[in-house]
C-alpha cells in the first residue's frame, strides 16, 4: 500500500512539474538538466554530509558490539550486505540509515539511544532502519527532490523573464503555477517522506518480528524528541524521528512534516501487531 502511495505522489509530482512547465513556457529539458546534476551530487554525497553534520564516528572493531550484533544479525537474516556503523554523541535518541543502495550504506545511531532503549527495542530500530536500505528510500527522495528542484528552477527562469508567458496561457494560470505548483511540489514532497517512513516502519517490523518493540521505542525516542541535535536540515528526513523537533514551534502544518506524527505510528505497529487491517 505505500509502495502505491508512493508512486501515485511522485506521480502527481510529475504532473504538477509538467503543468508548471506548460503555464510558463519554461524549457523542461534545460530545467530537468540542471535539476538532475544538482540531486546526482546530492544522490551520491547525501549520505556523507548526514555523517559530517552530525560528527558521527565510524564504529571501529571491538566498540558497540550491541550495535555490531543486531546489525550482523539482520542482514543475514535479509541476505543484506553490512552497511558501515557510525555512533553520533549526542544525548537524543535518534538513528538514520544513508545510502544510494545496499552496497553503500550507513547507519548511524546517537549514544543517547543506546542508553533509552532495551535490546529489543534497539533491534527494532535498526530494522526501520535497513528497512530504508532495503526499499531504495534513498532514490526515491532523490527523484523527489530532483523534481521539486526542477521546478524551482523553472519558476526562477520564467521570473528572469526566460519563459514565455504571454503565450498561449491565462494569466491566472501563469499566477498558479508561479505560487501554487511549488508549495505543491513541497506538500507532495513532505508526504511522500513520511509515506517512507510508515513504510520503513511496516517493513522494519516485518524484519524484526516485533512491531510492539518498534512501537515502543518511538514512544521512548518522542518523550526526549526535546533534547537539541543540531543537524543539517537537508539531512533531518534520514532520522527515524526529527532531530529538528526541539528547534520547531508547536502548531506547525502537518502537511509541511517530514515525518507523521508518531502518536499514528505506534498506533499502526500496535494495530499490526493485533492483526487489524486498516480500512
Amino acid at each position: 500500500m505505500n509502495v502505491i502511495k508512493t508512486t501515485a505522489l511522485l506521480t502527481l509530482m510529475t504532473l504538477v512539474f509538467l503543468f508548471t512547465a506548460q503555464a510558463l513556457g519554461v524549457d523542461l529539458i534545460s530545467s530537468l538538466f540542471f535539476a538532475s546534476i544538482f540531486n546526482f551530487i546530492m544522490y551520491f554525497y547525501s549520505g556523507r554530509l548526514a555523517l559530517s553534520s552530525t560528527r558521527a564516528k565510524k564504529i571501529e572493531e571491538g566498540q558497540y558490539q550491541d550495535v555490531v550484533g543486531i546489525i550482523t544479525f539482520l542482514t543475514q537474516k535479509e541476505k543484506m550486505p553490512m552497511p558501515e556503523l557510525y555512533i553520533i554523541e549526542s544525548d537524543q535518541p535518534n538513528a538514520f540509515a544513508t545510502g544510494r543502495n545496499p552496497k553503500n550504506a550507513a547507519v548511524a545511531v546517537t549514544t543517547g539511544i543506546l542508553k533509552v532503549l532495551n535490546r529489543e527495542e534497539l533491534e527494532g530500530v535498526l530494522a526501520h532502519e535497513l528497512s530504508h536500505i532495503k526499499n531504495r528510500d534513498i532514490l526515491v527522495s532523490s527523484i523527489a527532490a530532483m523534481l521539486a528542484a526542477a521546478l524551482s528552477f523553472m519558476t526562477r527562469i520564467a521570473l528572469w523573464g526566460g519563459g514565455n508567458r504571454g503565450r498561449g496561457s491565462h494569466p491566472l494560470v501563469s499566477l498558479v503555477a508561479f505560487i501554487v505548483a511549488p508549495l505543491a511540489a513541497l506538500v507532495i514532497r513532505m508526504a511522500i517522506s513520511r509515506t517512507r517512513e510508515f513504510g520503513a516502519d511496516k517493513t522494519g517490523a516485518e524484519i524484526s518480528g516485533n512491531p510492539l518493540a518498534l512501537a515502543s521505542a518511538l514512544q521512548k525516542i518522542e518523550q526526549y524528541s526535546k533534547l537539541p541535535m543540531p543537524v543539517n536540515p537537508a539531512v533531518s528526513q534520514l532520522f527515524i524521528s526529527d532531530p529538528m523537533k526541539a528547534f520547531s514551534r508547536d502548531g506547525v502544518g502537518k502537511l509541511f512534516s517530514t515525518h507523521p506524527p508518531t502518536k499514528e505510528r505506534i498506533r499502526r505497529l500496535r494495530q499490526d501487531a493485533s492483526g487489524i487491517r486498516f480500512s
